[in-house]
């Protein structure tokens, strides 16, 4: 059974769905991935040793110079922060919002989605992934940093 303690109801809208977001212990070892000599191989275990994680595709993603390469990790981890969403209650509508710590990950890799499939042509797998952030945010899509 999933623990929907998660999902807020809002009396104004439809609800709201807050990931839980990676560990403190995965967030460390993913920052020094990224600052190691060989990152791309550092990140990729960090990656490998939760691989349900978001986070862990996105900064895969970010370095990554391959717009194909790029373009599958974010892939990858939007599909793994849609089972997260389910897990946590989300049924399909209802807001993921980027002020949530927990949700920049997936949401990250939705617009990186987003962004590669523009890069290959891809436009309405492009047109789609926007609508859908702007579903899941109203506030809007952050620009990518």
């Amino acid at each position: 059974m999933s623990d929907t303690s998660r999902v807020h109801l809002s009396a104004s809208g439809p609800p709201e769905t807050r990931l839980p977001g990676a560990s403190p212990e995965f967030q460390h070892r993913l920052k020094q991935a990224l600052e190691a000599t060989d990152a791309h191989q550092a990140v990729s275990e960090v990656v490998s040793s939760d691989p349900r994680e978001c986070s862990g595709w996105a900064a895969l993603a970010s370095i990554t110079s391959d717009t194909m390469s790029r373009y599958a990790f974010h892939r990858v981890g939007y599909h793994r922060g849609l089972d997260s969403l389910r897990a946590n209650g989300w049924r399909g509508s209802g807001f993921v919002r980027w002020s949530h710590p927990g949700n920049v990950g997936f949401l990250t890799c939705l617009r990186g989605l987003m962004e590669d499939a523009g890069a290959i042509g891809e436009l309405d797998e492009q047109e789609r992934c926007r609508l859908f952030l702007l579903q899941l945010d109203p506030g809007g899509i952050p620009t990518s940093s």
